[in-house]
């Protein structure tokens, strides 16, 4: 009977002991396993810095001769004499062709005639009137009468001199297409006369880079099947944007032409702006595209902060930044999907260009 009770009481003292320790187990669990909010997201940093930033761009241009114009006759005629050399250089003021002015060659001599018989009769006049055998206006009026003819005189040498067709400036000539003989107006082109010996670089710049280039600025091209880079300096602008392409015109001088250049050659023209040697660039995985504009992780005091930002050049891993950054910022570059706003962040390696 004894035996059987110290059996129970030592199963009643197992059974107790038992049911405190696995109380005590689930409190410890419990205890342990208590949520206490997420743990910090651990990034990879940038430090805004400055560097230079070169901002050139490739355009479109087109060569053109220092000087070009058609050849036309002033006035209709009989084309009597063509001095047109195809291809070869003429200087300033060559007789290119004459029309017939026979017409007006006729008038002149009449005029000639009729001034040398005013003259003469005008000075019979002035002996008369030192005698008083004729009234001052008598003679005034012979006067009046030899600058008429002189007048008309001055008319008919000019009409003549339009029948000549002169080159306007040395260069070279193109085709003709008239022969002597043919009827020519003044809608007719007898050829054309380029002047090659210093060539022009036009092209258009767009709209924002119109404050960037200035007169003498050194601008760089090249040519289809010519590996050859020619340079060229900037001789004048526009006055303005043009309307429909907001674009500004811009021509160059030619400075190391080879004979190679021909006017009309389509080439490929670079500019060279001085660089902008304050450019905020931070690698291009720390902006994140919205709806409306694009953001930044910024790391301060241990939290994420988002700031809005514009955006300018890029490369293939940096972008400009050119506003909502400042020097000396700490960009968050790594695990920006994860992040939240004013969440709390650990930082990670600092990365560097």
């Amino acid at each position: 009977m004894y035996s059987t009770n110290r059996i129970l009481l030592f199963l009643i003292s197992v059974i107790i002991l038992a049911s405190c320790s696995s109380k005590e187990s689930k409190n410890g669990v419990a205890s342990k396993g208590a949520p206490s909010g997420p743990p910090p997201t651990r990034t990879d940093v940038f430090i805004v810095g400055t560097s230079p930033l070169s901002d050139n761009i490739s355009l479109p241009g087109s060569i053109i001769a220092n000087e070009v114009t058609e050849i036309h006759p002033e006035i209709s005629g009989r084309l009597t004499y063509l001095n047109i050399s195809e291809g070869q250089p003429v200087g300033k003021g060559t007789l290119l062709g004459k029309i017939y002015d026979g017409d007006l060659r006729a008038q002149l001599s009449k005029l000639v005639i009729q001034l040398q018989q005013a003259q003469r009769t005008a000075k019979r006049y002035e002996e008369l009137l030192k005698i008083q055998g004729v009234s001052q206006q008598e003679y005034d009026e012979h006067l009046l009468s030899i600058s008429n003819i002189q007048a008309d005189m001055a008319i008919v040498q000019s009409n003549i001199k339009r029948t000549e067709i002169r080159a306007p400036f040395s260069g070279t000539l193109g085709l003709k297409s008239v022969s002597p003989g043919a009827y020519v107006t003044p809608a007719t082109i007898l050829t054309s006369i380029r002047q090659n010996t210093q060539l022009k670089l036009d092209f258009s710049l767009p709209e924002k880079y119109a404050t960037k280039i200035q007169v003498g600025q050194l601008v760089y091209f090249k040519m289809e099947n010519n590996d050859k880079e020619y340079s060229a300096k900037i001789l004048a602008t526009e006055r303005g944007i043009t309307e429909d392409s907001r674009s500004l015109n811009v021509r160059a001088l030619l400075v190391n032409n080879d004979g190679k250049i021909m006017p009309g050659n389509f080439v490929e023209v670079t500019t060279n702006f001085a660089p902008d040697p304050t450019a905020i660039m931070v690698p291009t995985q720390a902006v994140i595209p919205q709806a409306r504009g694009k953001k930044i992780a910024i790391f301060r005091n241990g939290i994420s902060v988002f700031e809005t930002v514009e955006t300018g050049l890029r490369d293939t891993s940096m972008v400009q930044i050119t506003s909502g950054l400042k020097v000396g910022d700490t960009i968050i570059v790594s695990g920006i999907m994860s992040l939240k706003p004013n969440g709390k962040v650990t930082l990670g390696k600092v990365i560097n260009k």
